[in-house]
């Protein structure tokens, strides 16, 4: 299984981006049951953004919460997740990477981690 995050770029301050994570590989059946987005900014320590479960659940970051959405593809067989961030700030500038719990129908479930996607956000 491969996560593979993207979505970055660089926009102004105050737009707009949207992220994803996807799962993928083989077999063909594979179920995110919980995905995480984290962030790292240069020189600072990883960041919690947001976490969503097969089924719809969602936590944030209290400081993010009113402009970021996380979201899912289907609620029951997530294989895909997004994150929508809106009013982009400079301070939002980071590697956006995601982790997530996937189950497999050879395998059974295990954590997986993707490569960074780099959002930079322009004053």
């Amino acid at each position: 299984v491969q996560l593979q995050a993207s979505g970055g770029g660089l926009v102004q301050a105050g737009r707009s981006l949207r992220l994803s994570c996807a799962a993928s590989g083989t077999p063909s059946l594979i179920i995110i049951n919980t995905a995480t987005w984290f962030r790292q900014a240069p020189g600072k320590q990883r960041e919690w953004v947001a976490t969503i479960t097969n089924g719809g659940r969602t936590s944030y970051v209290e400081s993010l919460k009113e402009r970021f959405i996380i979201s899912g593809d289907n609620p029951q067989r997530m294989r895909t997740v997004y994150l929508q961030m809106n009013m982009l700030r400079p301070e939002d500038t980071a590697n956006y990477f995601c982790e997530a719990n996937v189950w497999t129908a050879a395998g059974g479930s295990a954590d997986y981690w993707g490569k960074g996607t780099l959002v930079t956000v322009s004053s």
